[in-house]
């Protein structure tokens, strides 16, 4: 009896400290499931200190963008002209903002929602914001007068001016997993793109959204400026990822990782 007593004492012991808990959680607007989602959040975010399958941030950005530069407006997940594996190879696969085809008034790039299927053991890695800038895109296209004379597209230029563009008109940057906010996005996960080249096919983003025309071919050198999240590869099942560059779009992407 003296030890079933001790054990109900320590029963309802640890029963009033767990309603301690949840009524703390309460008074400061949380909940037992929105501390465990924000725990979940803070296991499946690798921050840019650390080498994720193989590459840095930096590199990782380059690689979205040789990605996305690479894939024909026609049939290009961007543009909401394909699925999302389009093009995705590898350990990490790419999510990104809406792209328009200049002059469509059809286009919207304020809030939309895509739906993915992703392969069960990917990473996923995605732009807040982000500019590139090139070589073939300057003198004229992608600063154009901000940083005057014409620039002759130098790395330091390229990356000079992809900074001065990338913010602008953005008066605040979120992103969430699952419910649950990622904190100090531009703290923590604003990045410069190491220099890398790019090609492009005959249908491409640049001439699609009105920098171009531009041919088909490689051209090098390029350098992008921007805040990026990468995600390690989630448990199977659904996920809703949310991100956005106040006041210029809101994305929702609907996951199944199968």
């Amino acid at each position: 009896m003296k030890n079933l007593n001790r054990s109900r004492r320590n029963l309802w012991g640890i029963v009033f400290v767990l309603t301690g808990v949840v009524l703390i959680l309460a008074m400061l607007g949380t909940s037992p499931t929105s501390t465990r989602a924000q725990e979940d959040v803070g296991r499946v975010v690798i921050t840019p200190d650390y080498v994720a399958f193989g590459k840095t941030y930096s590199e990782w950005s380059a690689a979205f963008w040789q990605w996305s530069l690479s894939i024909p407006v026609a049939n290009h997940p961007l543009f909401d002209n394909a699925d999302c594996s389009t093009g995705q190879s590898g350990p990490v696969w790419f999510l990104g903002p809406k792209f328009c085809i200049a002059g469509s008034s059809s286009c919207n790039y304020g809030t939309f929602t895509r739906s993915c299927s992703v392969p069960a053991g990917k990473a996923i890695f995605f732009p807040i914001a982000s500019d590139e800038d090139s070589a073939p895109e300057e003198p004229g296209f992608g600063c154009g007068s901000s940083l005057p004379p014409l620039i002759a597209g130098t790395i330091a230029e390229l990356r000079q001016c992809a900074a001065s563009v990338v913010f602008q008109g953005i008066t605040g940057l979120s992103a969430e997993i699952d419910g649950a906010q990622i904190p100090h996005l531009m703290e923590k996960f604003h990045e410069q793109s190491i220099v890398f080249g790019y090609t492009l096919p005959a249908d491409n983003l640049l001439t699609a959204i009105g920098e171009g025309p531009f041919s088909a071919g490689t051209y090098f050198p390029a350098a992008e400026d921007g805040v990026w999240v990468m995600l390690a590869p989630m448990r199977p099942g659904r996920h809703v990822i949310q991100f956005s560059a106040t006041p210029l779009y809101h994305a929702t992407y609907d996951l199944v990782v199968e």
